[in-house]
């Protein structure tokens, strides 16, 4: 991973105020670790992921993580789980898709249906994600993730903790690394020699289900390569649009 075709080579670009952010997510997550009596992290093991997972670990705190394995991941990410599973201090759980609804779906409407019709795709995200993402977060009061306000207009507006909808209920969602850029999550990933999924080397900046994610070229958004067949502005499988656009109030001994 250090040669001159790496991730890391290519995008080791800190911020000025690299260490600033670094404190103030360890910051955070030492807050909502008390805050909350039950907290996870959500890792879908990118490079924003790994960063989180680093500091909690670093920090010693008794967060798990769990990952959505949806069966239809990339052989490097299925990997990388394995590496993860053995090497890290958190606690990591993963969560499958209903193996019927699955049948089911490819029954009634194909495995390909996905590319022709937004519909199915979405359908194929719920079944894959959403309701495994409801089972991990089932009696939690609130979840951490590794959004960054740098990824896309979507997420332009996001907060370091806000309200979150899950399960017909609100919860928080925490996330420490919403001022980092790409070049500070490198950096990062750089100083600590952290493991990563070798698809980012082959320029997949954003990795999901491997059928449905493909390395963007230079000047392409940064979800480009995030079902691209379909339009620029549907580039969420629904894991983070439940969100509220105010930010949630800490408590106060917390600000």
């Amino acid at each position: 991973m250090n040669n001159t075709h790496s991730a890391i080579s290519l995008h080791d670009k800190p911020s000025s105020d690299f260490l600033q952010k670094v404190q103030a997510s360890q910051q955070l997550l030492q807050q909502v670790s008390t805050q909350f009596q039950t907290i996870k992290q959500a890792s879908s093991l990118g490079a924003e992921d790994l960063v989180v997972s680093h500091l909690i670990d670093q920090l010693d705190l008794n967060i798990p993580m769990f990952v959505l394995d949806t069966g239809a991941l990339h052989e490097q990410t299925y990997a990388l789980i394995e590496r993860l599973q053995a090497s890290s201090k958190q606690l990591i759980e993963v969560y499958k898709p209903i193996h019927q609804s699955v049948i089911q779906f490819v029954r009634d409407n194909g495995q390909r249906s996905i590319f022709k019709s937004m519909d199915h795709r979405k359908q194929c995200c719920d079944i894959r994600k959403m309701e495994p993402l409801q089972r991990a977060l089932k009696d939690q009061q609130a979840w951490i993730t590794g959004l960054r306000r740098e990824q896309s207009t979507n997420r332009a507006q996001v907060s370091q903790i806000q309200v979150d909808i899950q399960n017909r209920r609100e919860m928080s969602k925490v996330n420490p690394l919403v001022d980092w850029t790409w070049g500070d999550v490198w950096h990062y990933i750089g100083i600590y020699q952290i493991d990563y999924n070798p698809l980012h080397d082959q320029f997949y900046p954003s990795i999901g289900c491997a059928p449905c994610t493909r390395a963007i070229s230079l000047g392409e958004d940064f979800r480009a390569g995030r079902w691209w067949w379909e339009e620029a502005t549907a580039k969420e499988c629904g894991l983070h649009l439940n969100t509220s656009s105010l930010p949630f109030v800490a408590k106060k001994e917390l600000a």
